[in-house]
C-alpha cells in the first residue's frame, strides 16, 4: 500500500470530510476524493460510507484507520528517540496520575523537576482512568497497582497507607470512636461511583467488623477522592484517606490507630519503547529519588 495514500486516508477519516481534509493538506476536494477512490479500488473494499452530512468509516475503513493510527504513533515515537540526546533532556512529557497522587503528591514536587530540567515541558493529566500508554495517550503513568500489560516497564515507588480520619470539629460534637463497633454510632463518608474495585475496597468503614451484607449506613458517598477529603476536613463524618493527603493538617485526627488499615503500592509505568528517551529517564530518576526520601 502507498504510504502517502494511507496518510491521506487517515487525515480524511480524522476530518470527516474530503473538503476539511483538503484544507488541512492544501489540496482541493476533488483531488482528495479521487485519491481515496483510487485507494479503495486498489484495496477492493469501500473505506467510507458517503452521506450528505459527511463521511463514516466502513468496517474495513475502521480496520485501516486503526492500523494507520498505530503506524503514525510508532513513527512519532521513533522521531522523538532519533532527535533527542541523553545529554540534554528536552521536549514534551505527558504524565498521567490518579487524582490524589497527581493533585497532591506529584503537584507538590513537580516544580523542583521543572527547575532541574527547564527544557522538559510537562503536561500533567490527573484522572482515575488508566490511559492507554501504548497508544501514547500519555508517556508515563503513576498508578496504584501493578500493571498487567507485559510490554510496560514498571518501577515500584512507595506504599500509600490509608487510615480513618475525622475533623476536630466532628469529634468535639460526636466523640471519638475507640473501637470498630463504635463506628455504628457515627456518620460514615466514603468513596463511590465509577471507581476501580481495588480502590473502592480501601474505603471499607461501612463494612469494617461487620457482615458485608449488612453494612453501616453511609451518610455521604462521593465519586471524587479530593471532594471526599474536603468533606472529612469540614466535619461531614469519618472516612478513609491516604496518609500523604492528611498528615500535618491540624484540624484532622487519625482515629482507630490500633486497627490495621489497607495500603496500596504505587508504580511508575511507561512503554518499553520509551526506555531510552532522555526526558523519561530523568523523570523516572527524579521520582525514584523523591520516593526514597518520603514514606507514608
Amino acid at each position: 500500500m502507498d504510504w502517502d495514500k494511507i496518510r491521506l486516508f487517515y487525515e480524511v477519516a480524522e476530518a470527516g470530510s474530503f473538503t476539511r481534509a483538503g484544507e488541512r493538506l492544501g489540496l482541493n476536494q476533488s483531488s482528495v476524493s479521487r485519491q481515496i477512490g483510487a485507494l479503495e479500488h486498489e484495496l477492493k473494499v469501500p473505506l467510507f460510507h458517503r452521506h450528505a452530512r459527511g463521511l463514516l468509516l466502513t468496517e474495513q475503513g475502521d480496520m485501516l484507520f486503526q492500523a494507520a493510527q498505530e503506524m503514525l504513533l510508532r513513527l512519532e515515537t521513533t522521531r522523538s528517540r532519533l532527535t533527542e540526546t541523553s545529554q540534554l533532556p528536552a521536549g514534551n512529557l505527558k504524565v498521567t496520575a490518579t487524582v490524589g497522587l497527581g493533585a497532591i503528591w506529584l503537584a507538590q514536587r513537580v516544580s523542583e523537576f521543572i527547575e532541574l530540567y527547564p527544557d522538559v515541558h510537562i503536561q500533567l493529566i490527573v484522572t482515575n482512568e488508566e490511559l492507554d500508554l501504548a497508544m501514547r495517550e500519555a508517556d508515563v503513568a503513576i498508578r496504584l497497582r501493578r500493571p498487567a500489560q507485559p510490554d510496560l516497564i514498571q518501577r515500584r515507588l512507595f506504599t500509600v497507607h490509608y487510615h480513618a480520619y475525622a475533623s476536630v470539629a466532628y469529634l468535639e460534637r460526636f466523640g471519638e470512636p475507640k473501637t470498630v463497633e463504635d463506628l455504628d454510632n457515627h456518620r460514615i463518608v466514603c468513596l463511590g461511583g465509577n471507581q476501580p474495585p481495588f480502590v473502592l475496597a480501601v474505603h471499607q468503614l461501612a463494612t469494617l467488623g461487620r457482615d458485608p451484607k449488612d453494612p453501616r449506613p453511609r451518610h455521604l458517598v462521593v465519586n471524587d477522592s479530593l471532594a471526599l477529603r474536603h468533606a472529612i476536613e469540614h466535619g461531614a463524618g469519618i472516612g478513609m484517606a491516604p496518609a500523604y493527603a492528611m498528615e500535618g493538617k491540624p484540624n484532622i485526627v487519625k482515629i482507630l490507630r490500633d486497627i490495621e488499615m489497607p495500603s496500596l503500592d504505587t508504580y511508575l509505568v511507561y512503554p518499553e519503547e520509551m526506555r531510552s528517551v532522555a526526558r523519561v529517564q530523568v523523570f523516572r530518576d527524579f521520582l525514584v529519588s523523591k520516593a526514597q526520601s518520603w514514606a507514608y
